[in-house]
């Protein structure tokens, strides 16, 4: 790679934050992971730190410096810090950047990691739950994305509250038996006794007390039970989030076009896929989908188009396939011990 002034696109998350170091040409010269990203989730502070870290883990071993970058696409959920960019933009320019910073949404790199095309859609099902359509290159409309109390359908959240929904109506004998409460009993350690409580089983006082203690979110912990469950309500719990995601689609659905999937829950097949497909009909005849891992490459692909460029599939394939390697090796480097 020459000297020219090089980018950075960052795929920050509440979790993680991964950066791409690319040229306008869309080769990448480097990648790196660090902590939490976001500033809403993580708080300014610790989300600087983490996209500083992974910054740095990107440019070493290029002899390069962030001085030699003109531009950085911070892509998160939200963009919140969009209006108030003092929180990272001050702590690059102490490490030497001069160039323009961007902000940019972790949806629309979702839909870049995994298409080009001007037109499409992009469908996130994680802990959370978000769709977008892709007019012109831009955001044209959202579906859902309106969290754990108010939306989020058919997510990793969702998923795990009904979980344990089903466990506790299990044990209090107002539902169907499942084996998803002995893995929800044994994911909070608690032993199932012949015993009572005011009238109910000790088991079920001890899980309710469990679930209560902690935040919500936190459900999305359970949702792989669903997935590794063969029983009616696991598989039930899967074909009514499928539903779910596909309604959420079919609000913002205009016609066919690429559907790039990112977060695990539609991106595997099975119950929750097979539903969605099915309740889409033949609007899913359209849909050419692409599942992503995450959203680096498509925030790389958005560095180049904010440098000035005008990128098309051939910049998005190189991204991919020269950023494959790196992130391969990132990863091994990260398990060792």
């Amino acid at each position: 790679m020459s000297h020219e002034p090089l980018l950075i696109g960052l795929d920050a998350g509440g979790t993680s934050t991964r950066a791409v170091l690319t040229d306008r040409g869309g080769r990448c010269a480097g990648y790196g992971v660090g902590g939490r990203g976001n500033p809403v989730s993580a708080g300014p502070e610790r989300a600087a730190s983490g996209v500083l870290d992974a910054i740095s883990a990107a440019l070493e071993g290029t002899g390069r410096a962030l001085s030699d970058v003109s531009t950085v696409v911070a892509a998160m959920a939200g963009m919140r810090a969009a209006g108030d960019s003092d929180w990272l933009m001050s702590r690059l320019a102490s490490a030497g950047f001069g160039g323009r910073l961007v902000f940019e949404s972790d949806l629309l790199a979702t839909y870049f990691s995994g298409a080009s095309s001007s037109f499409g859609y992009a469908l996130v099902s994680g802990t959370g739950a978000c769709v977008i359509r892709v007019k012109d290159g831009r955001i044209d409309r959202t579906g859902d994305g309106l969290g754990w109390l108010l939306g989020d359908r058919g997510s990793g959240f969702w998923i795990g509250h009904a979980i344990a929904r089903a466990a506790v109506q299990d044990l209090d004998g107002n539902g169907a038996r499942t084996a998803l409460t002995d893995r929800v009993l044994a994911h909070f350690a608690i032993t199932r006794t012949g015993e009572e409580d005011s009238g109910r089983p000790r088991v079920l006082e001890q899980l309710v007390s469990e679930l209560y203690s902690h935040p919500p979110i936190e459900l999305a912990a359970l949702a792989p039970y669903a997935f590794e469950g063969a029983d009616a309500v696991a598989r039930g719990i899967l074909t009514d989030a499928g539903r779910h995601l596909a309604d959420t689609l079919s609000a913002v659905l205009h016609g066919p076009g690429p559907l790039v999937v990112g977060g695990s829950v539609l991106a595997r097949p099975g119950p929750v896929r097979d539903a969605f497909l099915h309740r889409l009909g033949d609007d899913a005849a359209g849909l050419d989908l692409r599942p992503v891992g995450d959203g680096a490459v498509g925030a790389a692909f958005l560095a180049v188009r904010a440098a000035g460029a005008d990128p098309g599939e051939s910049v998005r394939e190189r991204l991919a396939r020269t950023v494959a390697p790196l992130r391969a090796r990132a990863g091994a480097q990260r398990r060792e011990p």
